[in-house]
């Protein structure tokens, strides 16, 4: 299965920020014993270390889990983090915002483009320019109005939502035609990775599963 058909299956990204090391691998296999094998590795802007500690956590978890899991790289916002996360085994481009350059460098190194848009014009703007998926961001803040409104004219747009997704609106999205949604602190919450909760984490992660199978 290419990547592409993975994400249309599996439907949840985690997305993880600030977190590796063993915190991050612990935190991998609770959300894949619950089902979900998705992770976004996020590029924290502010850390001048960023690409080192991005491209290092990719690979361990490439190492682990061998394509049982997939990985991919977050708030990618150059050309030049592309490329690092490419060579780190990462799979998919994640971004919050609709950069050409970095959706034309993504699909030139035959990875999945996923850019992150708001108003009709840059959802459209980014599919042209060959996004395989639009994140629409922030769903939630946008409300579900907005999200019926902008999917009627554009339903060819593979959409994820990003931003507020949780267990309760999940469904609701994927009802609205998006084929899935970039999940942060409910599948990565920082309090549970502290305290080393890990089993609620599987559980809410089955939970998410479980919507993705039509149980809701």
């Amino acid at each position: 299965m290419n990547t592409k058909e993975f994400i249309v299956e599996n439907k949840v990204i985690v997305i993880c920020r600030k977190v590796y090391g063993d915190s991050l691998l612990r935190l991998a296999e609770a959300l894949y014993d619950g089902g979900v094998k998705m992770i976004e590795v996020t590029f924290d802007q502010a850390d001048p270390d960023c690409t080192e500690k991005t491209t290092g956590a990719m690979r361990m978890l490439q190492e682990r889990f061998r394509g049982a899991m997939r990985f991919g790289a977050g708030t990618v916002l150059t050309t030049e983090q592309v490329d690092a996360a490419c060579e780190a085994g990462g799979e998919y481009m994640i971004s919050p915002n609709t950069n050409l350059q970095v959706i034309a460098r993504t699909k030139e190194l035959g990875l999945v483009s996923i850019p992150g848009a708001m108003t009709p014009t840059e959802i459209l703007t980014a599919h042209d320019a060959g996004a395989d998926f639009v994140k629409l961001f922030p769903a939630s803040y946008l409300g579900m109005s907005y999200v019926k409104d902008i999917t009627a004219p554009i339903s060819h747009v593979k959409l994820l939502a990003t931003g507020g997704v949780n267990e309760t609106n999940f469904g609701g999205y994927l009802d609205a035609g998006f084929v899935g949604a970039g999940v942060s602190s409910r599948l990565a919450d920082r309090k549970l990775i502290a305290a080393g909760n890990f089993e609620e984490i599987t559980a809410r992660a089955r939970a998410f599963a479980a919507i993705c199978a039509g149980q809701r």
